[in-house]
């Protein structure tokens, strides 16, 4: 696909970023896509030798340089700690891009305490502190985005993440309360809920024919979506273009509800 049919935004150049979640994934497409806007990008992960590789690969490519920082989104002490250090290298944070999670199919049957807690940290917990982390530098200089990613599992519904499910419906509610605590301070805050997203991992766990098949179905769109499909959607929420847009849920996938 030639990248050079969509869109540019000059508000983001220059501008700091954080993405968590950014090694592989929906998260890497969206750490190229703000590298290719020439923002300064900082990403989040536990995935030590992608996260390199991914730096080295943009920086390879002409992009502006992306920043790895590796941090486990569990532990909020470093949550709060690598936050700290991203404003004092790169400087006040103008988007933050809440990614990261974790899709890992579980039976309703054989969930334990541990577990429920173990799939709210991964998915919910880290989006909430590292928006309160980041936020009054945003409300200081009177601006700011904070893109959610949820998802259409809640939606559909799917049956076999109970867990994971509960997780991505309880961020549409997180989203709601945060724009409007923080939208008088002139910080937007909005969800991008995906839908079935071709990730590499995805076609490895779970992508067989049949079920290639059945998402086609489904959709109302009979292509496969990708990485940079969620980007392109999380880069016009994340610029100036769309100063009036708050509070709102966008849903990529290609119409499948």
């Amino acid at each position: 696909m030639n990248e050079s049919v969509f869109g540019r935004y000059p508000s983001l150049q220059g501008k700091v970023v954080v993405i968590s979640g950014g090694a592989s994934g929906i998260g890497e497409g969206i750490v190229e896509a703000f590298a290719e806007q020439d923002a300064k990008v900082a990403f989040l992960d536990i995935q030590d030798e992608p996260g390199h590789a991914l730096v080295a690969r943009l920086t390879d490519a002409g992009c502006t340089p992306p920043v790895y920082y590796h941090c486990d989104l569990t532990d909020i002490a470093a949550v709060k700690a690598v936050s700290r250090q991203i404003e004092q290298e790169l400087g006040t944070v103008s988007a933050l891009v809440n990614n990261a999670g974790n899709d890992q199919r579980h039976d309703l049957e054989v969930v334990t305490e541990e577990m429920w807690d173990r799939v709210m940290d991964l998915n919910v917990k880290h989006q909430f502190f590292l928006a309160q982390a980041l936020l009054p530098g945003m409300r200081a200089q009177k601006s700011g985005s904070i893109i959610n990613l949820s998802s259409i599992s809640w939606m559909i519904p799917s049956t076999d993440l109970p867990g994971y499910v509960t997780a991505k419906a309880s961020i549409i509610g997180l989203t709601r309360a945060m724009a409007h605590r923080v939208g008088a301070d002139g910080v937007r805050v909005n969800c991008v809920l995906p839908g079935c997203i071709w990730t590499e991992r995805q076609r490895k766990l779970w992508f067989t024919p049949e079920y290639a098949a059945q998402m086609m179905e489904r959709q109302a769109l009979k292509i496969e979506l990708v990485p940079a499909d969620v980007a392109r959607m999380i880069l016009f929420l994340a610029a100036d273009d769309s100063r009036g847009i708050s509070n709102q849920n966008f849903v990529v996938d290609g119409g499948w509800v």
